[in-house]
């Protein structure tokens, strides 16, 4: 196997040589695959969103040699069933814990001991709460783009914050709510997107991606924008991402940086741009001081997006350091 492409950082694409889908005993069955080395150091990625589902370019950011690379896609994402989609049967027996006990019973599925977690964005906060509430199945952990579900980062993020930053982006995002509701966005988006009426549900949850798209590039990226707007990826977005968020995530607040101190002895890499408009670095720089022997690294040319500059090659860097023990 050939090495990263020096100009992305990235390995070649490769397939999975095992997939399956877990049966979580309460409706709900959970996608996972593996590739790399069967053998290799495992490592388990844990996508963003919620709501997303697991990405293929995520196997590429680890030596296929060294690893043994896990994707799963949370419950209602991506290949996993129920679906949210044109209903939110997905939703129910779906939050953060149930998204903990699945890691863990997919760990002792694959018969691994002990795992690297590598998570981003929401995949970051997910993977803190499996890492603080499973410490001894944790080898490492390494995450970009952190963030812990906080009422200041939800504030930033849907009550006002951002919208000094993109205040044209901010007005469209608002256009859907009515003024009686414009005081919190969050609330009424939770309503707008499982209105019974299809074209109001699936015209908010276009809107509601497309903030996210405004917010995630450094660069304001078209392409982005116009796959966030198509409605097969915008509804089961934002309906899970509104779940979730409406409920704070089913977390104490401050919980994942009030309990890193459980971390202690997990060595860890916090990959963070300076510019992240979607999650903020001061979240990142918390957690770097509430979390003994973690390092922070903070990039000043890039955003949220993992194409930002830098990004892939201090990724590149951590996953590769881990791998080699």
């Amino acid at each position: 196997m050939t090495g990263r492409d020096r100009r992305d950082g990235l390995y070649p694409p490769i397939r999975p040589h095992l997939r399956g889908s877990l049966d979580t005993g309460d409706g709900h069955t959970v996608y996972w695959e593996v590739s790399g080395n069967p053998h290799g150091r495992p490592v388990v990625v844990v996508h963003g969103g919620p709501g997303t589902g697991s990405a293929p370019v995520s196997r590429q950011l680890f030596d296929p040699d060294a690893y043994r690379i896990v994707l799963f896609d949370q419950r209602g994402c991506g290949r996993s069933t129920p679906e949210v989609g044109s209903s939110t049967g997905g939703l129910a027996g779906n939050t953060t814990w149930h998204l903990v006990a699945d890691m863990e019973r997919l760990r002792e599925h694959l018969g691994i001991e002990r795992w690297l977690v590598f998570g981003w964005s929401w995949g970051s906060a997910l993977g803190l709460a499996y890492a603080e509430t499973h410490p001894q199945r944790v080898s490492g952990i390494v995450l970009r783009g952190v963030f812990t579900a906080r009422d200041s980062e939800l504030d930033w993020l849907y009550r006002g914050g951002a919208a000094h930053l993109f205040p044209d982006d901010w007005e469209a995002f608002l256009s859907p709510v009515p003024d009686g509701e414009r005081h919190d966005p969050l609330a009424a988006y939770a309503r707008l997107v499982t209105d019974p009426d299809p074209d109001v549900a699936r015209n908010a949850a276009v809107s509601w991606s497309e903030w996210e798209a405004a917010l995630s590039a450094l660069v304001p990226s078209p392409a982005a924008r116009a796959e966030f707007a198509d409605p097969a990826t915008a509804v089961p977005f934002a309906r899970i991402a509104l779940h979730y968020f409406a409920h704070r995530a089913w977390l104490d607040e401050g919980q994942l940086i009030r309990d890193a101190g459980k971390l202690a002895g997990v060595p860890g890499v916090l990959v963070q741009g300076r510019y992240d408009a979607v999650c903020p670095p001061t979240t990142a720089y918390e957690l770097y001081k509430a979390w003994p022997g973690c390092e922070l690294v903070l990039l000043n040319g890039a955003g949220h997006s993992l194409w930002d500059p830098g990004v892939l090659t201090q990724l590149a860097e951590a996953t590769d350091r881990f791998a080699a023990g």
